[in-house]
């Protein structure tokens, strides 16, 4: 069992990233395979909108400029997806947008090849927006028939409190496929 997270946030080393390594400590006392993909400084260009992909019909981006293609890869290969994100300005990242609007073209293209998957969302926040950003990464998990986890309780962090993050968490049975996990305030 493998779980990979997309860390969104331009900082590394930020809330954000330290959110997923207090989620993959969970997840690795339970024996689940951890992989890290820091965005930054990645450059991931949005959709271009050139349908590509589903000409070829090859699980790939025409696009190679950038590291879509190698995410694209790792989320073929892994049985859970975290897609984590700061709130910028009440919104995604602009990285993880791209990943998302580009791995979903590919994965629509090609039978909706991350279906059945399980997906989780991580949002760091300091200000409003946290919500929509949640909202946005589960609507890219609906999308593609991927089993999202879920929760009464939010996966948002407010920064300033997330030393208290270990005393909020849920961990759900992930070897079900169900869920992930959740920590909240």
């Amino acid at each position: 069992m493998k779980v990979v997270a997309f860390n969104g946030s331009a900082r590394k080393g930020g809330n954000t990233e330290y959110l997923i390594k207090y989620v993959f400590e969970e997840l690795e006392k339970e024996g689940i395979e951890t992989e890290l993909v820091n965005l930054s400084g990645k450059h991931p260009h949005g959709c271009i909108a050139c349908y590509q992909c589903f000409k070829k019909k090859n699980r790939r981006c025409i696009v190679d400029a950038d590291c879509i293609n190698e995410c694209i890869e790792k989320m073929e290969e892994a049985d859970g997806i975290i897609l984590a994100s700061p709130t910028y300005f009440a919104d995604l990242s602009s990285e993880l947008k791209a990943l998302i609007d580009r791995t979903g073209m590919v994965s629509r293209a090609n039978g909706d090849m991350y279906r059945r998957k399980v997906g989780a969302a991580v949002v760091a926040r300091r200000r409003g927006g946290a919500i929509h950003v949640f909202d946005s990464i589960n609507h890219f998990f609906t999308m593609y028939q991927m089993n999202r986890s879920i929760c009464p309780i939010f996966s948002i962090c407010i920064i300033g409190v997330c030393t208290m993050v270990k005393n909020h968490t849920i961990l759900h049975n992930f070897n079900q496929g169900s869920s992930i996990m959740f920590f909240s305030f």
